[in-house]
């Protein structure tokens, strides 16, 4: 029963992100007067589909993914369905094109904090102070030195601001390496290294330093908001960081996670409780807005980068061509989901 919930859970959760991304190309196209042939949720053959005044509304039967399909994105197609020349993508300016665009993500980080003030005003925010509230007698922390009351200001050089600085670059520090982690020990700078121990966890190999990090509750509707700026600002943080060590190769394609790996957080967020299922929704929709933004074909993010090719230029990328480049980088992307598909069913077992 418990599996059925799961999937229920998460078609919701990824169903819900796909509807504000899409319905943000959605919303800009019809403002700015381009035509929409299909609104859909989900991928594959058609469930259900109601025609609009010009616009097809339909629910597809692969509850993973959604698109807005524009008059623009086909040339043929539109010629073929004599859509008016002043109502295809191609025809609106730049900045029409960039708003169309940019806002199904622009729509993904609105709902982020929005939920993420929620979660404050109705549950409490938590301060971000990286400060170590708990060090475990014999872990590697308590072995190197580190004591409760330490606010970490650097780790392996890097400034930590946030809590959630901490974590991450504990994360993403290699475990068979010192740490060089710097505290402020009640106004005096102390510098501490330590290696995380190596232990077994359901079978599988981890690190743990050993530190523990009891954030204050904080609430009311300033504290909420405070809340609400701090935890996106460091999101966006975290994508940017992660994003960049996946570039460089710190960060191995095999720690990527796609649906799959989704679903299995879904199910330990569900038992911890509501907040905890809001906070991932939040979490996962900045996460699709900062990769739909990357300026790769396929993605917002590639046709925004031909926006700005085109104000460059002075002229337009050919619409034909512009087309085959998204393709190829749908074709690309398709192929890294399978891959990461599969690096996820691996974990499972």
């Amino acid at each position: 029963m418990s599996i059925i919930i799961n999937l229920l859970l998460f078609v919701l959760i990824l169903g819900s992100i796909v509807f504000v991304h899409e319905a943000g190309h959605f919303i800009f196209a019809k403002i700015c007067g381009v035509y929409v042939y299909e609104f859909a949720l989900g991928m594959g053959p058609k469930i259900i589909s109601k025609k609009g005044k010009e616009t097809e509304y339909s629910l597809r039967a692969i509850p993973i993914g959604g698109f807005c399909q524009l008059a623009g994105e086909d040339v043929d197609d539109d010629d073929l369905k004599k859509v008016p020349k002043k109502r295809r993508l191609q025809s609106k300016t730049a900045f029409q094109r960039f708003l169309i665009m940019f806002f199904g993500a622009g729509n993904n980080f609105i709902s982020a904090f929005l939920i993420l003030f929620f979660i404050a005003l109705i549950w409490g925010g938590t301060t971000m102070t990286p400060k170590i509230t708990a060090v475990e007698d014999g872990s590697a922390a308590y072995k190197a030195g580190l004591e409760v009351g330490d606010v970490v200001t650097k780790i392996n050089g890097h400034k930590i601001k946030t809590s959630d600085d901490l974590s991450l670059y504990l994360a993403i520090a290699d475990p068979k390496k010192k740490s060089t982690i710097v505290v402020d020990r009640s106004g005096e700078s102390e510098t501490i290294k330590v290696k995380p121990e190596k232990i077994e966890v359901d079978g599988n190999e981890t690190y743990r330093y050993g530190i523990g990090m009891q954030q204050e509750r904080t609430h009311g509707v300033i504290n909420s908001a405070k809340y609400m700026v701090e935890k996106s600002a460091s999101l966006f943080k975290q994508m940017g960081i992660t994003f960049g060590y996946l570039v460089t190769g710190g960060i191995r394609l095999n720690q990527l996670s796609g649906p799959v790996g989704i679903y299995s957080i879904v199910g330990e967020s569900s038992k911890a409780g509501l907040a905890n299922i809001l906070y991932l929704v939040a979490y996962l929709s900045i996460n699709v807005g900062f990769i739909n933004l990357l300026p790769f074909p396929a993605f917002d993010g590639g046709h925004i980068l031909f926006i700005i090719i085109e104000k460059l230029r002075g002229k337009p990328v050919s619409p034909e061509l512009e087309n085959k480049i998204h393709t190829v980088g749908m074709l690309l992307l398709l192929l890294l989901m399978v891959v990461v598909t599969v690096n996820d069913i691996i974990k499972l077992f």
